[in-house]
């Protein structure tokens, strides 16, 4: 059986497309090889800045013969029918089968199909692979019509065996297979021949060619790490330059420069992202001061000087660099520190547009001030810094230093806001404002950090729901499906309660409040022409034809129906968030239910989102139980029974069941089950105690079964009938003070 090995051979190939490609490179070749006929034992995609390679081990050295059966048309068929099917399968009429079936006499063909030779198979299945290569960027050169990332020189392309290897024969777009190819650009360009897997690596390993990306990562972090600790420091762990870094080299060198003493002085974060985002550099700090003080460089060869020429074009490089950040942010300081601070920025923010529809960033930092001032005595956070906090959030995004390195917005803030002598709650709320950005993203902890980041985020939701830029299908420009996890997780993480309807409405209100303020204060008509960017923004309506001071205004951006939509939003991204934690959706659902029955959306306490959590994970965990899992089938049959029987009737049974009615001993022992687990679940559920409460209603799940085995609900005494339909009406009510357990499937 033998295994073929390929390499597309070309110009550097970016560094982010190259896993992906080996990825691809594998999965087309081997699809292909499979749909063929031929079969595998294992396979292997590697890449380098030059090369996709792919080799394949155990594979069969012809496709095997086959004998498809295709069933025709009837042998009393019309002749051109009959030709027609020979046509397609090739075959005469002499050569086709007559069987009786159970709709008459049926032509069969027997098609014989003779296996291919291996060679024959990977040249087709290759020259498809690289003419429909799917590369997110391609283009041609010179005078052909091949599209690749970068122009391809070679094609290696073998099959070995132990009898020798065999150039697969192939052309594609003038570029032959054979079997060589080069080694390292600069320290082994010349040609190799290879046999097989094992000798192309060897010999590229000693023509400085390192295949392995994993390989090539290892060695750069060893070094690296190696050679920082040797000197008392440490290498600050970065995984996706590394793996970028691994792909724009062959042959790894490590060495490690100085930063100029000037430059010491600045953030390290500042220097991280300065020496990553233009020079792909890590950052060494000291583990004693937290500072930056060494960088880490890979070259993609060996010098006679060890480098040094290198690494000092690399650190007149990074000087030019950092002398632009030290600038930045000397000057960004300077504004912080002036008489007017940073207001100065938060100013220049009304000329930046937050969007068409919602205005300028300066209002929305005006609505997140509002916001957090009435989300603080919520989360314990004093009112006036958590409206401090948010109005400083971000004003460092009129900064030099964020217009340079986007990434770093917030973090700047704090640096900038402690430097202008705000709190440090203030300082923290600006890094932590946009936070969790991912699911493994820590949460805002601090009250002040906790308020400011709810209000951006519950801001951002209600503005998008007024205007209708609901998320859709798997778009979502807005990232309004993060912000609402991430309002789940600031809220359930660091356990407060508060009520979102609550939130939501004194939202609209305070925007209300403050357009009328406006009006009022500066004595304006209220005309189409000049306001028709605020009234077009917030969906205004205008209750008074030329109206002065005084004049209502009323904000209809957020009715009551876009309100229950925006919380049944939050409630699905919360069942994603608990699935994750292995809650099942139905629970979930079973704890957003209201308990007298009223639809979600309603001020019933599911707007309590961690409240909602802690509900649902004790409902889970006692599900998990047998009571729990048995009691939701007597609960769905009594459900059941008395669904049917109301229907029927024309009446609701809720109310009348009496003991002194009951004529048997488990009638009335789920009598007393149910005045027990009533006395324990009412005050429970008020203590928000849900262990106990599940607890109390699993106890029900006894008397339950030993009264539906023992009695007849439906008696031909239609006192008895009532009185034992009225009990299983209290089984629904109390059970239902719980949770919906109509929602349990199963």
């Amino acid at each position: 059986m033998p295994d073929l090995l390929i390499e597309l051979f070309s110009e550097e190939i970016p560094a982010r497309m190259q896993a992906r490609a080996a990825d691809d490179l594998k999965k087309l070749v081997t699809n292909g090889l499979v749909d063929a006929g031929l079969t595998y034992a294992s396979a292997a995609a590697f890449s380098t800045p030059r090369r996709l390679t792919l080799t394949i081990e155990g594979m069969l050295d012809a496709s095997p013969s086959l004998v498809e059966e295709r069933k025709g048309p009837k042998a009393d068929a019309p002749e051109k029918a009959i030709e027609g099917f020979l046509r397609g399968a090739g075959l005469t009429r002499d050569q086709l089968e007559e069987r009786d079936t159970p709709k008459g006499k049926i032509l069969f063909a027997m098609i014989s199909k003779p296996g291919r030779p291996a060679a024959e198979i990977v040249a087709e299945v290759l020259e498809t692979t690289i003419r429909t290569f799917p590369w997110p960027k391609s283009m041609r050169w010179g005078s052909g019509t091949l599209r690749w990332v970068r122009p391809l020189h070679s094609i290696l392309c073998i099959l070995s065996a132990e009898d020798g290897a065999q150039v697969v024969p192939l052309t594609v777009d003038g570029i032959t297979a054979g079997d060589t190819t080069r080694g390292h650009r600069f320290l082994a360009p010349d040609t190799i021949t290879v046999s097989n897997f094992e000798d192309y690596s060897a010999k590229l390993k000693r023509a400085f060619v390192v295949l392995d990306p994993a390989e090539r990562r290892d060695t750069i972090w060893n070094d690296a790490t190696n050679m920082a600790f040797a000197n008392g420091l440490e290498v600050v762990e970065d995984a996706g330059l590394l793996a970028e870094v691994a792909g724009l080299v062959e042959y790894p060198v490590v060495l490690m420069g100085q930063i100029g003493e000037d430059f010491l002085g600045l953030p390290p974060e500042v220097l991280q992202t300065s020496m990553k985002e233009h020079q792909k550099f890590f950052s060494v700090r000291n583990p004693k001061t937290g500072r930056i003080e060494r960088f880490v460089t890979v070259a993609n060869r060996t010098t006679a000087d060890d480098g040094a020429t290198i690494l000092a074009g690399n650190e007149k490089v990074l000087s030019a660099r950092l002398s632009d950040a030290k600038f930045f942010w000397e000057n960004d300081l300077r504004i912080a520190q002036s008489e007017t601070g940073m207001q100065t920025w938060v100013d220049r923010l009304s000329n930046v547009t937050f969007h068409n529809k919602l205005g300028t960033q300066a209002e929305l930092i005006s609505r997140m001030e509002a916001l957090a001032g009435e989300l603080a005595p919520m989360v314990g956070a004093d009112a006036d810094e958590a409206r401090a906090g948010a109005r400083f959030a971000k004003a460092d995004l009129s900064s030099e230093m964020v217009y340079e390195f986007p990434e770093l917005q917030g973090l700047m803030g704090s640096y900038y806001a402690k430097a202008a002598g705000k709190s440090d709650a203030i300082a923290a709320a600006a890094q932590d404002h946009y936070a969790p950005l991912g699911p493994s993203d820590d949460v805002p902890t601090a009250p002040v950090s906790i308020a400011v980041a709810l209000a951006e985020k519950i801001d951002k939701l209600t503005g998008f729901w007024a205007i209708d830029e609901k998320p859709t299908g798997s778009k979502d420009p807005f990232a309004l499906r993060r912000a609402a996890l991430g309002v789940i997780r600031i809220l359930v993480e660091n356990d407060e309660q508060v009520s979102i309807n609550d939130i939501l409405s004194q939202h609209a209100t305070t925007i209300e409040n403050d357009l009328v303020a406006v009006v009022q204060e500066n004595n304006v008509e209220i005309d189409a022409g000049k306001y028709a960017d605020i009234i077009g923004r917030y969906n205004l309506k205008e209750m008074a034809e030329g109206g002065r001071s005084g004049v209502t205004i009323h904000y209809n951006s957020l009715s009551l129906e876009k309100q229950n939509d925006l919380l049944s939003f939050l409630h699905d991204r919360l069942k994603v968030y608990l699935k994750d934690q292995g809650v099942r959706h139905d629970i979930i659902d079973a704890c957003i239910s209201s308990s007298d029955g009223a639809p979600a959306g309603a001020t019933d306490g599911n707007d309590d989102l961690t409240l909602l959590v802690k509900r649902a994970k004790a409902l889970s965990e006692t599900l998990k139980t047998d009571d729990g899992e048995n009691l939701i089938q007597g609960f769905k049959r009594a459900n059941n029974i008395l669904s049917q029987a109301e229907d029927a009737d024309g009446v609701e049974y809720s109310f009348g069941a009496d003991v002194k009615f009951a004529e048997t001993e488990e009638e009335r022992a789920l009598f007393a089950a149910l005045d027990t687990a009533e006395a324990q679940i009412k005050p429970a559920m008020e203590a928000q105690d849900f262990g106990t409460a599940m607890s109390a209603m699993a106890s029900l799940r006894g008397p339950i079964d030993a009264f539906f085995d023992a009695v007849q609900v439906n008696s031909d005494n239609a006192t008895i009938r009532r009185n034992r339909l009225n009990l299983l009406s209290r089984i629904r009510t109390i059970c239902s003070s719980v949770a919906d357990l109509t929602k349990i499937d199963g």
